[in-house]
């Protein structure tokens, strides 16, 4: 057992409190990026490669907080709840953060879009039908990266906690160990957001990322800067990574909003596919004032409708234009010579011009 004197309880209401309240905030702000996925039921849109960093960087944070804390740990047995929750708070939100991130990529796995798991052929119909999409048996390249990535994040996970507690239990030294996991984590979490940077820009949507879970997280990140840089005994070094992080992170979410201002603008999702055409929307492309009759329900998918309709609608209006003439067809009529190609107008008399309008005589009524 240890010794009662190094296991003299510590409060401080400030600190705790302080550390309840960024529990909190932090669950908050990752619920709406989790409801996204579920609700959305896909996680088009998210970077395998972001994932792989910020699952790897909180589970080395995670570890690096009970290795430094340990001794404190094994003192929760000698006090009440509240004075163990007290003392562990670190921990607590350390270990807080690395499920609430690895649960983003739990997710990801588990609504990953099926169109995007395997490859698939275009086979030609060779006729006017277009190309027929057929589904192959075979991985994509992006969904085979992500399974090998998350089974990096296990193994990963799974060889971090062996030898923390392996070091533990032998009473081996783990000053260096923890000084590993903290540089580790710290190098990880200031380059995590650059592919999730570089996938955004180039699928140009939002995808499955959750926009008020950056509006709530960049703004966390400076309050995060500022209590580390105005603390005693620290320096650059101490709040460096959290500064670059969020730089990244405000970076992104400036990005999505931009993407969802785009998104707006020509009519799609955000997953790039059409949204569906209201008469609100017909009317603004002034489809209707071109063509009258045309009615644009909310049952047209998107803008291909609206072209066949259009197209229909002017053919009809073409063949009723010219049926609206009189035409007959030749074959009705009575062919002799005296009979005339087309029949004599209804109408009263007009000059006759002759052939081709040249010469002849005219006849007044």
């Amino acid at each position: 057992m240890l010794p009662e004197e190094t296991c003299s309880p510590h409060h401080d209401w400030f600190t705790a409190m302080l550390t309840f309240g960024l529990c909190v905030g932090l669950v908050i702000s990752y619920v709406p990026q989790h409801l996204r996925i579920i609700q959305k039921g896909s996680s088009e849109g998210f970077s395998p490669w972001f994932l792989l960093l910020g699952s790897t960087s909180s589970a080395a944070g995670m570890l690096n907080m009970i290795t430094m804390q340990w001794s404190i740990v094994r003192c929760c047995r000698l006090f009440s709840l509240s004075s163990c929750l007290e003392m562990t708070a670190g921990v607590i939100q350390v270990g807080l953060q690395w499920a609430m991130f690895t649960f983003i990529m739990v997710l990801y796995m588990l609504y990953y879009p099926p169109h995007l798991k395997y490859l698939e052929l275009s086979i030609d119909t060779h006729d006017s039908r277009p190309p027929r999409l057929v589904k192959t048996p075979t991985r994509s390249s992006e969904w085979r990266l992500s399974i090998l990535l998350s089974w990096v994040v296990a193994a990963h996970l799974f060889i971090i906690i062996f030898t923390t507690f392996f070091l533990i239990a032998t009473q081996q030294p783990t000053g260096r160990w923890a000084t590993f996991l903290g540089v580790s984590s710290a190098m990880l979490a200031a380059i995590q957001y650059a592919p999730q940077i570089a996938h955004t820009y180039n699928a140009k949507v939002v995808g499955a990322l959750s926009i008020p879970m950056m509006l709530i997280q960049s703004p966390g990140a400076v309050l995060m800067v500022l209590s580390i840089a105005l603390r005693p005994g620290t320096n650059w070094t101490s709040w460096i990574t959290f500064a670059v992080a969020g730089i990244m992170q405000g970076t992104l979410l400036v990005m999505c909003i931009f993407w969802k201002i785009r998104q707006h603008k020509l009519g799609i999702d955000d997953f790039g596919e059409p949204l569906p055409y209201t008469y609100t929307n017909a009317a603004a492309v002034g489809y209707e004032d071109e063509v009258p009759g045309l009615v644009i329900t909310d049952e047209d998918p998107d803008p291909v409708s609206v072209r066949v309709a259009l197209a229909n609608a002017l053919e009809s209006a073409v063949e009723g234009d010219v049926r609206s003439h009189g035409i007959q067809r030749v074959d009705s009529l009575p062919i002799q010579e005296s009979t005339p190609l087309l029949p004599k107008p209804k109408s009263p008399e007009r000059k006759s011009t002759g052939w081709f309008g040249w010469g002849g005589t005219s006849k007044d009524s």
